[in-house]
């Protein structure tokens, strides 16, 4: 049996084991669409979770709504926890490679999940578990296993690296149903660039979460940052 056959089949519910945790109660296409109405998903490294609530406030006081909190750090299932708890917040795990990654962000509160590479056994389990998952692809054949797999949203990884929107819209072509997340050398010189273009979902990005800042509890700057990007992308056609 093929690693990708292996990942289709267990999209089924009755291959899914007894004693597996409950749907999360959010579809795939809610999270994608909520995602999509964003525009901007930031991606968090936190190094404290004590930062998280205030984060928090300071993402949504700027007008954005979702993050993806990585497991960059071991406070990242704590941090996820904390966000989770606040109810206007959709919080995502980021930077997850392992199964048991998948299982923690979970049990934190996570309502989808973010890879920077096609893990099979990270897709199987979210499938499992009924967990959104938008798996980093940075070729066609990878694009390629994400559709056999059931999944048409992907995270373009690392963006600017690959070519950026240029490479984006090449890979768009051939594959016109899905739509990508670019995450990686995203700012606001080429936000446009990459929000004008109908294959791109959101862009992942890191400026108004900068380490810097929440290392120093800088909220306010978080605020500011966030909602001038959110400006930004409200200004820009969409597709």
């Amino acid at each position: 049996m093929s690693i990708v056959t292996y990942v289709i089949n267990v999209q089924d519910d009755e291959q899914r084991p007894t004693g597996e945790r409950a749907d999360s109660g959010l579809a795939e296409g809610d999270v994608t669409s909520l995602i999509g109405a964003a525009r901007i998903l930031p991606v968090v490294v936190l190094a404290d979770p004590a930062g998280a609530r205030p984060l928090a406030d300071a993402l949504i006081a700027g007008g954005l709504r979702t993050a993806e909190v990585t497991f960059r750090t071991a406070a990242a299932a704590d941090a996820i926890a904390a966000m989770a708890a606040n109810p206007g917040m959709l919080v995502g795990a980021g930077t997850v490679l392992t199964v048991d990654q998948v299982d923690r962000a979970v049990d934190a509160g996570a309502r989808f999940v973010v890879s920077p590479g096609f893990g099979p056994a990270v897709v199987r389990r979210c499938q499992q578990l009924s967990v959104p998952v938008f798996p980093g692809v940075s070729s066609a054949t990878e694009i390629q296993m994400a559709l056999d797999a059931g999944l048409e949203t992907v995270k373009f990884f690392p963006a600017e690296q690959l070519g950026g929107i240029g490479m984006v819209a090449a890979l768009a072509a051939p594959f016109r149903s899905v739509r990508f997340i670019p995450t990686g050398g995203v700012n606001t010189a080429n936000l446009a660039d990459y929000l004008s273009n109908p294959a791109v979902l959101a862009v992942g990005g890191t400026w108004m979460v900068a380490p810097r800042l929440l290392d120093t509890g800088d909220w306010a700057e978080v605020t500011r940052l966030t909602r001038a990007a959110v400006d930004a992308a409200r200004a820009i056609t969409a597709p």
